[in-house]
């Protein structure tokens, strides 16, 4: 099982050097230009946030690839997916957690270096990762996971956490309370 575990964590890594890594380092940085057009004015206001969302972005995609490998047994590479389906942590909120963290890092390179042309292809490959997801993903997690990924896909939106959502489910609180019923000072019913 460590062995797995370690090859897979290595698969991830190679993967994520080559794909997240060629659309986030790789194509801005062939794209990125200073004599390109500026953003808009009220956004070259915000290039502090440009750092947070890269940061922000690059842990939800870490978080995300790891839950590949531990939970799902797998990668995120489409030729080698994982065995289970994977539903925790960000997967609770959104199904698609792991494209958000990269966008976040589009976006948030898009804002620091002050450029146009970056934030558009970050707008292109969001409709390129929409079109994937609901054209080969969607329809390949359906056969793989069957009646377990459609009660998945029924309580879970595919881009945009639901208000609240985050609040309304703790795993580790439904753990505590199969374990040893509900916390004190807390009505069963």
């Amino acid at each position: 099982m460590r062995e797995s575990l370690a090859m897979n964590l290595l698969k991830t890594l190679l993967f994520t050097l080559f794909v997240p890594g060629s659309v986030t380092l790789l194509v801005p940085y062939l794209l990125y230009s200073s004599d390109n057009p500026g953003l808009p004015g009220f956004l070259r206001h915000v290039k502090a946030f440009g750092a947070i969302a890269v940061v922000v972005g690059a842990c939800i995609y870490a978080i995300c690839a790891w839950d590949f490998v531990a939970q799902g047994k797998g990668t995120p590479a489409p030729i080698d997916p994982p065995r289970a389906l994977v539903s925790r942590r960000l997967y609770r909120l959104i199904r698609n957690p792991m494209y958000l963290g990269v966008l976040a890092v589009l976006l948030g390179e898009s804002l620091l270096l002050d450029s146009a042309a970056l934030l558009i292809y970050t707008a292109v490959v969001f409709v390129g990762f929409h079109l994937f997801v609901i054209g080969y993903e969607e329809p390949r997690l359906r056969r793989r996971f069957g009646e377990e990924y459609m009660e998945y896909r029924g309580r879970v939106p595919r881009w945009f956490p639901r208000v609240g959502a985050w609040l309304s489910h703790n795993p580790d609180k439904d753990h505590e309370e199969q374990s040893h019923g509900p916390p004190s000072g807390t009505p069963e019913g």
